[in-house]
C-alpha cells in the first residue's frame, strides 16, 4: 500500500501517542506504539504501526517549528446542551482558534429552532456573525464552519440550521479559505437536494472547486464517514475519490468516536466526541491506524506553510493521537 499515490505526494510523518520522537516530543510514556514515516523516494510505508496499549499522560511538544498561519479546532457530534458538550467547548476555547469547524450534527435531537441556540450558541456565540440567539455577543466576523448532519436534517429542510448560521454558496455545502487552508464543506445527508453520492451536482461542484484552488492545503469534511469503524461504520455512497481530485485530508463524523484512516494515499478522521453518547468500535475497517472512545474531546489543527499537524485531545487534557504532515517544497 502507498500512502503518497496522489500526485502532490504528501510526505506524512506519524506522531504517535506511544512514540518517544526524540527532539519533539516529551513528557509521556507509552507501550506498544511505532514510528510509521513515508520514504520521499519511493512514496511507501517505511515502518508499521502499532498502538493498541496507551497509557495517556500529558504530552508537550518541543517545538521545532512555530505553527503560525492558522490554528483551527474541529469538533462533531457535539450539539445537546450537555456537560460534555460545555467541557469540550470549554477546551476547544483554551487553545484560541482562529476558527471552529463541525462535522455535523450540531442541534440534538432534531435540529429544531427552539433547540437550535441552547445547543450551539450558549457554548459558541462569540465565535457566529451575524449572530441571532441570546447568549451573549456574536463574533465581529463568522469564524464557526459547520456541516449539516442527519439530525439537523430532521427539521424541515434543515430550515432552523440555515436560518441560524450566514454560511457562504447555497449554505448547506460551501467552501472557504483561511490562510493557507481551503476548507471544502459537504453535506452528506440523503435528503440534500443536490444529491450525495460521487455522480452528484454536489460532487461535481467539488471537483470542479478542487482542481482550481491553489492553497497550500486542501481539506474536505462532512458529518457521515465515508470509512469508519464504529456503529454506523462506512458510508459507500461518501467514498467518492477525494484523493484523485486533490483532497489532502477527509474529517467526518456520524459514529461518535475518534478514528484515524489512511486510504488512497490520504488520511480520513472520524471526529464525533463532542458531546453526545459514545460509540462502541465493531468491524475495523482496512487503513484504521488508531481508534478511541474513552472520553470526550476535539481536535486542534496547527499550520505553518507546508507542515499541518492534527491531535485530538480529550476533555482532560490529554493527547490521544498527534499525526503531522508535511508538503515537500517545490524547487
Amino acid at each position: 500500500m502507498k500512502f503518497m499515490s496522489n500526485p502532490k505526494k504528501l510526505t506524512i510523518l506519524f506522531l504517535l501517542i506511544g512514540c518517544l520522537i526524540s527532539g519533539l516530543m516529551s513528557g509521556y510514556t507509552a507501550k506498544g506504539a511505532a514510528l510509521i514515516a513515508a520514504d520521499l523516494q519511493t512514496g511507501h510505508v517505511i515502518s508499521s504501526l502499532s498502538a493498541r496499549e496507551k497509557v495517556f499522560l500529558p504530552l508537550v511538544f518541543k517545538e521545532a517549528i512555530e505553527y503560525s498561519d492558522l490554528r483551527f479546532a474541529v469538533i462533531g457530534d457535539y450539539g445537546n446542551g450537555s456537560q460534555a458538550e460545555a467541557d469540550v467547548a470549554a477546551l476547544v476555547k483554551s487553545w484560541n482558534p482562529e476558527i471552529i469547524i463541525t462535522t455535523g450534527d450540531n442541534n440534538y435531537p432534531d435540529g429544531t429552532s427552539e433547540t437550535i441556540d441552547h445547543n450551539i450558541g450558549q457554548f459558541f456565540h462569540e465565535f457566529i456573525a451575524p449572530y441571532v440567539g441570546s447568549y451573549g455577543e456574536g463574533g465581529q466576523e463568522n469564524r464557526f464552519f459547520p456541516s449539516l448532519g442527519n439530525h439537523d436534517w430532521h427539521s424541515k429542510d434543515a430550515q432552523p440550521y440555515l436560518d441560524y448560521f450566514t454560511l457562504p454558496g447555497n449554505e448547506r455545502y460551501y467552501d472557504f479559505s483561511y490562510g493557507p487552508v481551503h476548507f471544502f464543506v459537504l453535506d452528506s445527508d440523503s435528503d440534500e437536494p443536490d444529491g450525495a453520492d460521487s455522480k452528484s451536482i454536489q460532487a461535481n461542484w467539488l471537483q470542479s472547486q478542487l482542481s482550481t484552488s491553489d492553497s497550500i492545503w486542501k481539506i474536505v469534511y462532512m458529518h457521515h464517514s465515508p470509512y469508519s469503524s464504529g456503529k454506523h461504520g462506512s458510508k459507500g455512497r461518501m467514498q467518492w475519490p477525494f484523493a484523485e481530485w486533490g483532497a489532502d485530508v477527509v474529517i467526518s463524523g456520524h459514529d461518535h468516536t475518534y478514528e484515524r484512516i489512511s486510504k488512497d494515499g490520504i488520511l480520513y478522521f472520524v471526529n464525533g466526541l463532542g458531546g453526545a453518547s459514545r460509540y462502541l468500535f465493531y468491524d475495523i475497517v482496512e487503513g484504521s491506524q488508531l481508534r478511541y472512545n474513552e472520553d470526550y474531546g476535539a481536535m486542534l489543527v496547527e499550520v505553518s506553510g507546508d507542515v499541518m499537524r492534527f491531535q485530538f485531545i480529550n476533555r482532560q487534557g490529554m493527547v490521544v493521537d498527534a499525526v503531522e504532515l508535511v508538503k515537500p517544497r517545490s524547487h
